[in-house]
């Protein structure tokens, strides 16, 4: 569920309740310097608050959809972050080359996607890989974060219903396993550093380009 004010600001619920614990996992992995690219921004949420929990860097959100970016802008605004944060790019994974200027390319330290591969086409999850190795550098960080299926451990009864409610909106959505998008990963130049689970059932994973 989502909720809109007057000003553009979206409200999905979901962000206050996983935003601490995903700024626990990046404090291991953020620099003291440079810029953290987020694919799939979403409402701006957790944007505006990592640029708070983590001001030395740069956090620069994007997303394909104009209803977002203008919510991002907007709690950019309200939350006086516009001297430090830039406008959201308008960037689609599978709409390649992404749309990276030189100076963000020579900037980034790390990628992070938050909820979109479950609620996208297989497709995109390819895209984030083999686009996100063209603009990292050797040990920058690539961060997944949401639910997925592993085949040693058993699925929460609550994942399972996700999974099939997700897959009646659209065939080509549901949970991701996990061997699968490691597998991706590796084909891809990256391997895989840490699996760290997360509360609601969700698993925090980050690969590191090699």
């Amino acid at each position: 569920m989502e909720y809109i004010n007057l000003d553009n600001r979206l409200n999905f619920p979901a962000t206050t309740r996983n935003r601490d614990s995903i700024a626990a996992v990046l404090s291991n992995y953020i620099s003291s310097n440079g810029l953290l690219l987020e694919i799939a921004s979403g409402s701006g949420e957790h944007g505006v608050f990592f640029q708070q929990i983590f001001p030395s860097i740069i956090w620069q959100t994007s997303d394909p959809e104009l209803v977002h970016r203008k919510s991002i802008n907007s709690w950019i605004k309200h939350e006086g972050l516009f001297s430090k944060m830039p406008e959201p790019l308008d960037l689609d994974v599978e709409m390649r080359p992404w749309p990276i200027t030189k100076q963000i390319r020579s900037l980034i330290k790390g990628i992070v996607c938050i909820n979109m591969i479950h609620i996208s086409p297989w497709t995109c999850t390819q895209a984030l890989f083999e686009e996100s190795k063209s603009h990292l550098n050797q040990n920058n960080f690539l961060m997944l974060y949401g639910p997925f299926l592993r085949k040693q451990v058993q699925t929460s009864q609550s994942n399972l219903n996700f999974d099939q409610s997700l897959k009646l909106q659209n065939p080509l959505w549901g949970l991701r396993q996990l061997d699968e998008v490691n597998e991706l990963a590796l084909e891809n130049g990256f391997r895989q550093d840490k699996v760290i689970a997360m509360p609601a059932n969700n698993l925090s994973v980050i690969y590191l380009l090699d």
